[in-house]
């Protein structure tokens, strides 16, 4: 009966004389069992691609992250809707006049919600908005120029009508929003500059709300998620078999004798030290 008994005696003495090597099992059983839990996650969830590294709610959401402010006489015209965006598209052509068929324009139905920063209270119905920021800022890109209008047709939709001008190169290539209806009413336009931060002065200045849409997210396809639960579920066994030779060794009673010659060893060596 003690035979039985005595490898588990064993491997109770090798973890309490051998904490570092306690602890390199147990983070390797918590690797493995790390794995496991992310495979079974991954096997009944569907996962975001990770190669795509620009998207339409990456671009939206940094949009969100600015506060949009009219300075005083910033009024730019108040004319039918197509118009606006025929002259922002002359605009970016003289802009880009070295390629200019490389610039796309594009007028999409995104999921942005304007909102006043203002103490005054601001009609948003028939409101467009026009600003430029860097591409970086928007984090597709470098320094070059990308034109945004942005055109809010009622006081609280939850929807927002974005016209952008950009290098096509610089845009994403994944699912992209709907096209936004052309409107024939008078819209009037204003000409606002994003900041990350609200300026001090008393200006009239929005932020936008932004909702993820999973439908403009790239998600993996089906064959994609049972190659990486596959590759998953060999680390952990692989890994689980390194614990289980772990275990097999410290339950060997040389392993403790071994630990106990090294420590003996190390207590002779200490007094020709000291001499």
């Amino acid at each position: 009966m003690m035979g039985f008994w005595q490898p588990l005696t064993n491997l109770r003495d090798y973890v309490s004389q051998n904490p570092p090597g306690t602890t390199f099992f147990l983070c390797l059983l918590t690797l493995a069992i790390s794995f496991i839990c992310l495979s079974s996650y991954s096997y009944t969830h569907t996962l975001p691609n990770p190669d795509i590294t620009k998207d339409w709610n990456r671009v939206l959401s940094s949009l969100s992250t600015f506060h949009l402010c009219v300075k005083a006489n910033e009024l730019i015209s108040s004319v039918q809707s197509p118009l606006i965006k025929q002259e922002e598209d002359r605009k970016t052509s003289v802009n880009s006049a070295k390629s200019p068929s490389s610039v796309t324009n594009l007028h999409l139905k995104v999921p942005l919600a304007l909102v006043t920063s203002s103490s005054q209270s601001v009609s948003l119905r028939d409101l467009s908005l026009h600003t430029t920021l860097r591409a970086s800022q928007l984090l597709i890109g470098g320094n070059e120029n990308v034109n945004l209008t942005l055109e809010f047709l009622s006081d609280n939709g939850t929807y927002t009508c974005l016209t952008i001008s950009a290098p096509s190169d610089l845009l994403p290539t994944s699912v992209r929003p709907p096209e936004c209806p052309e409107s024939e009413k008078n819209i009037s336009s204003f000409y606002v500059e994003a900041s990350n931060q609200l300026p001090t002065a008393s200006l009239t200045c929005y932020s936008l709300n932004f909702k993820d849409d999973p439908t403009l997210t790239v998600m993996l396809t089906q064959e994609e998620q049972s190659v990486a639960v596959q590759h998953l579920l060999e680390v952990s066994v692989c890994l689980l078999g390194v614990c289980l030779m772990l275990c097999i060794a410290a339950c060997q009673p040389h392993a403790l004798k071994r630990r106990n010659q090294w420590n003996g060893l190390n207590q002779q060596s200490e007094p020709l030290i000291d001499s």
